[in-house]
């Protein structure tokens, strides 16, 4: 990812850069390399928005900050966020016979590991979600090993307890 100021600047970065690459028998992928107009918001379209662009893993958009000044914010893609969900949901699904230590340990190093990687700044929403997420899920699919086929949220609150899964929390300040 390349910034400019400039729209002209850009023309000219995206013309000499396939040459560079070149020199080095690198080549650019025409469909995942162009540019995109992301304009400072003016007050004047402030509610029209100048887009998104997602990369890395991370919607870019603009939004205020809490002196009122426009910043560039991230959030976890959509994409991503409903592929870590899924992936979790299937994982209390196919292991929930596995013992309880395991599938404890398993559940606390995925979202230590998605915490790592999506805790910026201004995400934390998106964790908070998936760190109900997981909880709803264990609660289901540990339900369906006993007779009944269902936790009640206070039997589940007093295992969670002593089985507590990491909290979300923001590891990066970029």
């Amino acid at each position: 990812m390349l910034g400019c100021e400039h729209e002209a600047d850009g023309e000219r970065l995206m013309k000499a850069l396939p040459k560079r690459f070149e020199k080095y028998g690198l080549s650019i992928h025409p469909d995942k390399t162009k540019m995109v107009r992301f304009r400072w918001p003016s007050k004047l379209s402030a509610k029209s928005g100048n887009g998104t662009f997602d990369f890395l893993g991370f919607t870019h958009y603009w939004g205020k900050s809490r002196n009122g000044n426009w910043v560039i914010k991230r959030q976890t893609m959509r994409k991503r966020q409903k592929r870590a969900m899924r992936n979790l949901y299937l994982y209390c699904r196919n292991s929930k016979h596995d013992p309880i230590k395991e599938q404890h340990q398993q559940l606390c190093s995925k979202l230590h590991g998605l915490y790592n990687y999506y805790g910026i700044r201004c995400n934390y929403r998106a964790l908070w979600m998936l760190y109900q997420h997981v909880r709803d899920c264990w609660r289901r699919w540990l339900g369906r090993r006993t007779r009944d086929g269902h936790i009640s949220w206070e039997k589940f609150a007093k295992f969670l307890m002593r089985w507590q899964l990491p909290r979300p929390r923001i590891t990066k300040m970029v």
